[in-house]
C-alpha cells in the first residue's frame, strides 16, 4: 500500500513540474535613442530630468528600464525593453509608435558631464553614441 502511494505521489509530483507554455516568453532588447531633452549647463546638487525619445518597433516591445554605466563623470545611457515572444503583435512604422520616457540625473560633481546616449551600431558593429558635454555653475 505505501509503495502505490509513493508512486502515485510521484507520478503526481512529476507531472505538476511539467513546463507550463501558457507562460509568456519574453527577451531584453537595447533600442537606440532618436532624440534627446537635457540642459545645456547643470548646477551643483540639483536634480534634472532628462527625457529621451525612442521607436517602438511592435506591440510586442514594452519599455522596462534604461541601461546606465557610470564611469567618473561619463555617463552611457541606453533604453531597454521587454520583447514578449510568440505574441500576435502589430508591427509598427518608426513614425507611428515614438515613445518619450526619462530619468532623473542629480548633479554631484563640479566638473562637466559627458553623457553618451546609445543611437544603435554601424555596419561593423560598433556602438555609435550622441554625445553631449553639460558643464556644472556654481
Amino acid at each position: 500500500m505505501k509503495k502505490i502511494f509513493l508512486l502515485s505521489f510521484l507520478i503526481v509530483l512529476l507531472a505538476s513540474c511539467t513546463p507550463d507554455d501558457s507562460q509568456p516568453s519574453f527577451h531584453y532588447d537595447v533600442l537606440p535613442i532618436e532624440s534627446v531633452t537635457i540642459p545645456q549647463e547643470f548646477q551643483f546638487g540639483e536634480v534634472y530630468e532628462i527625457g529621451v525619445t525612442y521607436f517602438r518597433p511592435s506591440g510586442c516591445h514594452i519599455f522596462n528600464n534604461f541601461y546606465y554605466e557610470i564611469d567618473g563623470n561619463e555617463r552611457i545611457v541606453a533604453v531597454i525593453n521587454t520583447v514578449y515572444d510568440n505574441q500576435d503583435c502589430d508591427i509598427y512604422e518608426p513614425e507611428e509608435n515614438e515613445i518619450e520616457v526619462s530619468f532623473n540625473f542629480q548633479v554631484n560633481s563640479f566638473d562637466t558631464y559627458t553623457f553618451k546616449f546609445f543611437q544603435g551600431q554601424d555596419d561593423n558593429e560598433n556602438d555609435l553614441y550622441y554625445i553631449v558635454e553639460v558643464p556644472v555653475v556654481e
